[in-house]
């Protein structure tokens, strides 16, 4: 398998861009574009070739103009590297250092379904298709829109102008300010050589001149980096709102632009958008600098969202919400990612990594309500250490000088470890001191680009302590530390070590001694609880403490580490935990179910341990508690598939923790229940019918029935669609399948309800339906939907292993399919991370041996890491489960 290549593939910096005028003409009725970029350069060495990005992109006319030499010269020669996305120009004179020159270069390109560059997304209306262009730059194809020198460090300032069809919108970072018809032969714009340029891009063709067309000229651009650079053209609509700023009194406007036929879905978003920005105006204490914010909702989008300055853009997924069909965990999914990338703004826009080793700087998660940092441990913290155990990981600040393989570090690793590690370091130096160090490392660096230090400098400015010193290891090195805690009269002894899923570190990789807030909490003799901010810095250190009194590590769970404790400390801190007034609060809780699983997992405890921590805690009352309890059994059925006595255990202890839940709370919502009782509820059915309850399953099926016989959307409430349709597809035959496929096939549905029935197809129990959804998968969905059926078909036992084979079968054509897009390393973990015997890794190494694996490496290793992980926890405690069962099944747990 071929690994990541080392080449350095920065460009040279004999010149640097300053300013960008970009115009681009879009048509969408013959799905092309074409353009001209201006590029002012600063000469820094003397040079007579210049370097820089171009991919995909035809190059006509190609013009320098020299200050200094005041003369025009065309290029000599130029050559293209495809595989370095470089092109070279020569030119006759050379460029004398330390002067001025601009770069005129005209070009052409496609309008295709790439998701990536500028592309075009398409939408049924009014019973025919509609289609619309948008850009996706992150994190290198800027280049395929426009020629450009495609680097986070290389910031410059854009003037964009856009020419397009009267009917249509133009939309950019900034705001417009001027908007004309253009009328063939008349030159009504002022200062400006437009009749040439358009005489360049096609006007002079009659079919071109008879159409009305317009020209939309924008403010010019801070200085920004090319990869948040953004523009779109189609017949958009659009809702508005503002926002006053809480630092200078100033009303800004705010949109949220999107197709007609879902702009009503819209609301929310840009509520949620309005409500954040004063927000972290005031956190950041910098006033959001651009004259307006807006949001696209786009039909086909590779990533969820993208945080382009002025103008974000993401999935119908991310942004819409059903006003007549709202549900916990959608509301929830768009306030994540709007919040997440109005955050951005500032953290990431206004102040840039340097290159993309430091992308983790982008990450600044703010969740503005439901209980977010207490969720921030299932959803972000647990994923990392999951993916963080394997030795295939790689450190947060990943050297990455291939440009080509940047899509492989927006992982967990670049994005949830990143945010563990810097809400541990909030926690240990305090909140408010950790907001006010991001403030300051913000205000030194506006518009300017940063490394890991700057930021580090920021905090310990504000907090006296050295942060760099404290942190270096959690993001240069690869893993995090497992804490194992030793017991005597005296006190507690704590020794770290690398953490691995499979098992304990040999020493050649147990190198790292990282400098780990242990937060210590203990109880004095009067009762009093006391967190202590101990830093152990050496491999193993003793604390004096009252043993016999509750004590517990990583109180909170801020900590980016496992520890274990004996069975006995555990127990007592499980059973201390499940008393209604516990010193341990609701994330020390989820916190100890994580770690037990876990440390099942690679054979520091036992699965039993685990179970019986479970079982301990059933008498829990809070969502977030079960909703880890819920993880990790699943985590026990999915490895245990293929094991009929083990997962019907598994199945009779989920019936038995989650049907009473069922019984106490019912079926029917009500705008009076909190959040935690609605999403509580939603999952104890969804756990019961997976688990095989006979009653549940048969009340979700009785519903459906009537929903499909009436149409009537209200007999299934919004939060019971996605549980409900999948249980009525798997439990049905062709006839609910082929319902769910109408629904997903419905431009009307709700972006939620649309993803369920992708997930109810792909868990039908009929041959001929799953036979039927292999080719449609290829032929019949969108590009951005492949992820989401391949993730269903894995999450249905009966064709894990068919899917798999059906992705070998058509790898090349995937792989041609999703060249350039992030999803495309999600579908090599989505589609093999489930198998589970020796012959299954055999398999998949013989069959990537000769590929060239250098767009998903990181994700292959992973995958096949994993896999020889679960193969390990089957071969060592399928007895202990078992045993485990017969106790719990006797009573005497």
């Amino acid at each position: 398998m071929t690994g990541v290549p080392s080449d350095d593939f920065r460009l040279p910096l004999d010149v640097k861009p300053k300013h960008y005028d970009l115009t681009i003409k879009t048509d969408l009725s013959r799905d092309v574009y074409e353009g001209v970029v201006k590029v002012d350069l600063e000469v820094k060495k003397q040079t007579s070739t210049i370097v820089l990005n171009v991919a995909d992109l035809d190059i006509s006319d190609v013009i320098l103009h020299s200050h200094a030499l005041q003369n025009e010269q065309p290029d000599t020669t130029r050559s293209l590297d495809a595989k370095s996305e470089r092109v070279t120009f020569c030119f006759p004179n050379a460029l004398p250092a330390s002067s001025e020159a601009t770069l005129s270069i005209t070009f052409s390109g496609k309008l295709s379904g790439s998701m990536m560059g500028y592309y075009k997304s398409s939408y049924q209306h009014d019973g025919s298709t509609k289609s619309y262009a948008l850009t996706q730059f992150e994190p290198t194809a800027a280049r395929r829109a426009f020629p450009c020198w495609d680097e986070p460090l290389l910031k410059a300032t854009f003037a964009i102008t856009m020419i397009s069809r009267a009917d249509t919108v133009n939309l950019s970072n900034m705001p417009a300010i001027s908007e004309e018809v253009y009328t063939a032969g008349v030159t009504n714009v002022e200062g400006d050589a437009l009749p040439a340029l358009f005489s360049k891009l096609g006007f002079h063709h009659e079919d071109q001149v008879k159409d009305e067309w317009k020209i939309t000229r924008f403010l010019t651009s801070p200085p920004m980096s090319t990869y948040i650079v953004a523009y779109a053209n189609g017949r958009f609509s659009y809702i508005e709102g503002s926002y006053k700023s809480p630092l200078s009194g100033a009303i800004r406007p705010l949109r949220v632009y999107s197709t007609p036929d879902v702009i009503h879905q819209t609301q929310y978003a840009l509520e949620v958008k309005a409500k954040v920005i004063p927000y972290y105006e005031q956190i950041f204490d910098i006033e959001y600098p651009l004259p307006k914010l807006d949001t696209l909702v786009a039909h086909d989008f590779d990533a969820g969202a993208m945080e382009n300055w002025g103008l974000i853009t993401g999935r119908t997924s991310a942004f819409l919400l059903d006003p007549d069909r709202v549900d916990v965990a959608m509301r929830k999914r768009v306030t994540v990612f709007q919040s997440h990338e109005v955050a951005h703004m500032w953290f990431g826009n206004i102040t840039t990594m340097e290159w993309w080793d430091y992308l983790y700087l982008n990450e600044d998660k703010i969740y503005p309500e439901w209980k977010v940092d207490s969720e921030f441990i299932s959803e972000h913290l647990n994923d990392a250490l999951e993916l963080d155990a394997k030795l295939s990981s790689h450190p947060i600040e990943v050297h990455c000088p291939d440009a080509n393989q940047i899509n492989q570090i927006f992982d967990s690793l670049s994005y949830a470890k990143a945010a563990s590690v810097l809400r541990m370091l909030s926690n240990h130096v305090g909140k408010e001191r950790f907001l006010k160090g991001v403030s300051t490392y913000l205000k030194k660096h506006l518009y300017a680009n940063t490394i890991t230090k700057d930021l580090w400098e920021g905090i310990s400015e504000s907090t006296g302590i050295n942060v760099s010193e404290l942190m270096d290891n959690w993001i240069t090195k690869t893993g995090f530390p497992i804490l194992s805690v030793t017991e005597s009269k005296d006190g507690i002894q704590v020794r770290q070590d690398r953490f691995l899923e499979t098992g304990p570190a040999e020493e050649k990789d147990n190198q790292t001694i990282w400098s780990i807030p242990l937060a210590l909490l203990s109880v004095d003799e009067t009762g009093k609880v006391k967190v202590d901010n101990i830093v152990l810095d050496t491999r193993e250190a003793s604390f004096n403490i009252d043993t016999g009194r509750h004590l517990k590590l990583n109180a909170g769970t801020f900590g980016v580490y496992r520890v274990h404790y004996s069975e006995e400390r555990l127990y007592r801190i499980t059973r201390e935990a499940a008393m209604g007034d516990s010193i341990f609060s609701v994330k020390d809780r989820i916190g100890l179910v994580h770690d037990a699983m876990a440390l099942a997992k690679s054979g520091h405890a036992s699965v039993s341990s685990a179970l019986t921590v479970v079982d301990i805690l059933k008498g829990e009352q809070e969502f977030l508690v079960w909703d880890s309890i819920s993880r990790n059994l699943h985590l026990l059925v999915s490895t245990w598939w293929e094991h009929e006595d083990i997962t019907h255990g598994l199945n009779k202890f989920r019936r038995d923790l989650f049907v009473p839940l069922v019984k106490r709370l019912g079926y029917e919502y009500s705008t009076s229940d909190s959040v935690d009782i609605s999403q509580l509820r939603t999952r104890a059915i969804e756990q019961a019918a997976n688990a095989g309850d006979p009653d549940v399953v048969e009340e979700l099926q009785r519903r459906f029935k009537r929903y499909m016989e009436s149409g009537d959307r209200a007999v299934i409430p919004a939060d019971l669609f996605r549980i409900s349709i999948i249980t009525a597809v798997k439990q049905g035959r062709r006839e609910e399948y082929e319902f769910a496929k109408a629904l997903y096939e419905n431009p009307t549905t709700p972006p939620s309800e649309s993803i369920s029935a992708m997930y109810a197809m792909c868990a039908s129990q009929d041959a001929s339906c799953i036979k039927d959804t292999f080719p449609y998968i290829l032929n019949g969905v969108r590009k951005q939907d492949v992820i989401y059926f391949l993730l269903g078909l894995q999450r249905n036992h009966q064709t894990r292993r068919s899917s798999a084979r059906f992705v070998m079968d058509n790898f090349f054509e995937l792989e041609k399919r999703f060249e350039g897009n992030f999803s495309f390393k999600d579908v090599i973990s989505g589609t093999f991370c489930n198998l589970s015997t020796q012959v299954d890794y055999e398999r998949l190494g013989d069959f990537f041996k000769d590929k060239d694996t250098s767009r998903y490496h990181y994700a292959l290793s992973q995958t096949l890491e994993a896999l020889r992980a679960s193969i390990a926890w089957i071969g060592r405690s399928t007895r202990d489960i078992a045993d485990w069962f017969v106790l719990y099944n006797n009573g005497r747990v």
